[in-house]
């Protein structure tokens, strides 16, 4: 699927309510590097895990790498551009999964760092900052074990 303006205005993407959806051909060949084996380089997962607790999170960032983490969207989170979002007015859209990858504290607020699926046109380059805890963001991450 093309490129969009997913909840931005753009002078340069077309909104993503007229963007054809394609679905895509499945490939057995990496696209730009042909030495590499398709058979042998694919990662299957073995099992999937939840964690529980900032402190916990924060060591699997460490050890593991990225997690996965869902929160609840509310109205006003579409127009983050910068520093840290909480939610502070609307009402709730619905569910949404992102990649969390790492963390810090900004202006005293302590944020986990994420990777959004909505273009990097969409708020800091495509991924946002989030207070800890809130919209429910502490409280479903997960990650897996690769066989």
């Amino acid at each position: 699927m093309p490129q969009c303006a997913h909840h931005v205005t753009s002078e340069t993407l077309p909104g993503c309510d007229t963007t054809p959806t394609i679905d895509p051909v499945c490939k057995n060949t990496c696209q730009t590097n042909s030495t590499i084996d398709y058979a042998t380089d694919k990662v299957k997962g073995a099992s999937s895990y939840g964690i529980s607790g900032v402190d916990n999170i924060k060591m699997e960032i460490m050890t593991h790498g990225t997690v996965t983490a869902a929160f609840t969207v509310y109205t006003d989170f579409p127009t983050y551009s910068s520093g840290v979002y909480q939610h502070l007015t609307g009402e709730a859209e619905g569910g949404h999964a992102i990649k969390m990858i790492g963390w810090g504290v900004e202006n005293g607020l302590d944020y986990w760092l994420c990777v959004n699926s909505w273009n990097n046109t969409w708020g800091d380059n495509g991924t946002f900052k989030i207070l800890m805890g809130d919209c429910g963001i502490n409280n479903q991450v997960h990650a897996g074990l690769a066989l």
